[in-house]
């Protein structure tokens, strides 16, 4: 007998003389077999006492930048508090390790051994991917949880990040977005053509079929950009973030948006090193991605309804799209999913997963939210 199998022999006995002692006269026959065998967890207790694992992560964002940033700051000292110190997040802001748009294959290759991102950026390697961040007229971030939680979103999402050895989690949600900022006013579609703006994802596609060369920059060069003229607009997330970035010097007119109603984040790690990990850290970082899934989304409408507030005591514009350009967009969109969908069948399969549950909540919502905000 090893030591292992003394010491837990030793302690059910000890254990067993105790209920035996206190239940003499009150005995109760129980039938183990009407209680299912649970889980044995034993195997799991702090085997990593006296152990300690660095995962190495990096972000797309500067370093401490607000809500995305610092939640995934956040993120990581909650999974060093609950592990006792055991499990350790180290955050590399962009272009430290690796560059701000490097950060997947960099993951993929096992350089880095997790990122915080956002899927659409790579849909150059897979169109699919920028469906798993939403799309034009699509999810609500609400709407977009439910469908990666209860309606196979997840499954299908990690069974495409597999074939680059990576494991996605929601990484947060930027709730509904700005349409953008734009040096001059947009009075028709006619306004469009031809404007150089930095717009990624599938909305990016759907501009691109409205006239509008969409240009892919990280966060870092967009108010260079946009100052100088080498773009002529640019979205985004919404008040809170772009009012620091300061687009409103250079760009004062400031529309609505239907590009990204509520946008993923991720927050996505080598798949072959999270297969190493000890269960009871994997079990600490989907608890603890959980709660930034949802701490960011509701940061983001706490801060942005305060940021509006600051915006109209700047020389902004406040603007919707003209008609004729919200409609060129749901065109576009419909020529985008039917051009990809053609083109890839991971794009396809997602987009009728997206589409099939899209139906039903725009049906419920239609009957309660909507009705309650028409009438609000």
């Amino acid at each position: 007998m090893n030591r292992r199998d003394f010491l837990t022999t030793a302690t059910l006995t000890s254990a067993g003389i105790a209920l035996n002692g206190c239940n003499e006269s009150h005995h109760v026959a129980i039938d183990y077999s009407k209680h299912p065998k649970k889980h044995d967890a034993t195997k799991h207790i702090n085997i990593n006492k006296n152990k300690k694992t660095v995962i190495r992560l990096a972000t797309s964002w500067p370093a401490h930048f607000p809500i995305m940033g610092t939640g995934v700051e956040k993120f990581a000292q909650r999974v060093e508090d609950i592990s006792g110190g055991s499990l350790q997040i180290k955050i590399y802001p962009k272009n430290v390790l690796v560059p701000a748009l490097a950060v997947f294959d960099a993951c993929s290759s096992g350089q880095i051994d997790a990122f915080h991102s956002g899927p659409y950026y790579w849909k150059g390697k897979n169109s699919a991917f920028a469906l798993f961040s939403g799309m034009p007229f699509g999810f609500t971030a609400e709407e977009i949880n439910s469908w990666m939680l209860f309606g196979g979103g997840m499954d299908l999402w990690r069974e495409q990040y597999a074939k680059y050895n990576l494991h996605p989690f929601l990484g947060g949600n930027t709730n509904i977005q700005m349409g953008g900022w734009f040096r001059k006013p947009i009075r028709s579609l006619a306004d469009m053509q031809g404007l150089k703006m930095r717009i990624p994802g599938l909305g990016g596609e759907v501009f691109s079929r409205m006239g509008v060369n969409p240009i892919l920059l990280p966060a870092g060069e967009i108010y260079t950009s946009l100052e100088r003229g080498v773009i002529d607009a640019t979205e985004w997330v919404g008040p809170a973030l772009d009012i620091k970035m300061g687009f409103y010097k250079v760009a004062p007119y400031y529309y609505s948006g239907w590009h990204e109603p509520g946008s993923v984040l991720e927050l996505t790690f080598n798949k072959h090193l999270w297969s190493k990990l000890a269960f009871e850290h994997q079990s600490m970082i989907e608890v603890a991605s959980s709660e930034l899934n949802a701490n960011m989304a509701t940061e983001f409408h706490a801060k942005n309804i305060l940021a509006l507030q600051e915006l109209k005591k700047l020389n902004v514009t406040l603007a919707q799209f003209p008609n004729d350009v919200t409609e060129a967009g749901k065109k576009a969109l419909i020529e985008v999913v039917r051009d990809l969908s053609a083109k890839n069948n991971d794009f396809a399969n997602v987009y009728k997963s997206i589409a099939s549950y899209l139906i039903l909540s725009k049906e419920w919502s239609d009957v309660s939210l909507k009705y309650f905000l028409n009438i609000r």
